[in-house]
């Protein structure tokens, strides 16, 4: 399943930072394809060095880089997905906020997981999870206009936030659980950065909120 966006609603404001947030992204990404595999370890999180104290900093660039081409378009498709309308009830500044808060805690997350890990950290789903949990919260109801694939077969479906959200967040349980928490020490997915992302964005939402912004909103 690929979300292409809310189809119950459009935000009031345009979505400024959620668009800047993907442009740094994209900046960033092109910075990776000309520094090479050492600006990558330059400014990706290690959590063995993050324990000891060492590159604090990391946590917070490691967000904006992304392992390859599928792992951005990935990210942003669903940052564009999700966040315009989240920032529309926060506004661009406290999104932000929530963003980059969001990101460091699912980075923590993992790296309570496995602290002693040297393998590299990297990309931005811990934060966009913590929108997607804002997003489950806040509007559950609404439809997204999103891609489904049956082998060959692709359609578009209108699926119900809490349904996809739920779903994906349920897999990234099932995942875990299953052992593949620890493919991060193969390069493989974090996902108890996505769990702790999304279960950040779902208990805060409501704290990084703009009270101007819902006034008069009957849908809420």
């Amino acid at each position: 399943m690929i979300p292409l966006g809310d189809a119950s609603r459009r935000p009031m404001n345009f979505a400024f930072m959620t668009t800047l947030v993907i442009a740094i992204n994209i900046i960033v990404f092109i910075l990776e394809l000309a520094g090479g595999d050492e600006f990558v370890k330059s400014w990706s999180a290690i959590p063995a060095d993050i324990t000891v104290g060492h590159h604090l900093l990391t946590v917070l660039t490691s967000m904006f880089l992304h392992g390859g081409w599928m792992h951005i378009i990935g990210n942003m498709v669903f940052l564009w997905a999700f966040g315009p309308e989240i920032e529309d009830v926060m506004g661009p500044w406290r999104f932000l906020a929530f963003y980059l808060v969001g990101g460091i805690v699912a980075m923590v997350a993992q790296i309570l997981v496995n602290p002693a890990s040297t393998v590299l950290m990297l990309g931005a789903s811990g934060a966009i999870a913590a929108v997607m949990g804002g997003f489950l919260v806040t509007y559950p109801r609404d439809r997204i206009r999103t891609l489904l694939f049956f082998g060959f077969f692709v359609t578009v479906a209108f699926v119900p936030a809490a349904l996809l959200i739920g779903v994906w967040f349920v897999l990234q349980i099932l995942s875990a659980s299953a052992g593949a928490i620890t493919d991060m020490d193969m390069g493989g997915v974090a996902y108890l950065a996505h769990i702790g992302g999304g279960i950040f964005g779902a208990v805060t939402v409501r704290w990084f909120e703009d009270p101007q912004r819902i006034v008069g909103r009957t849908d809420w």
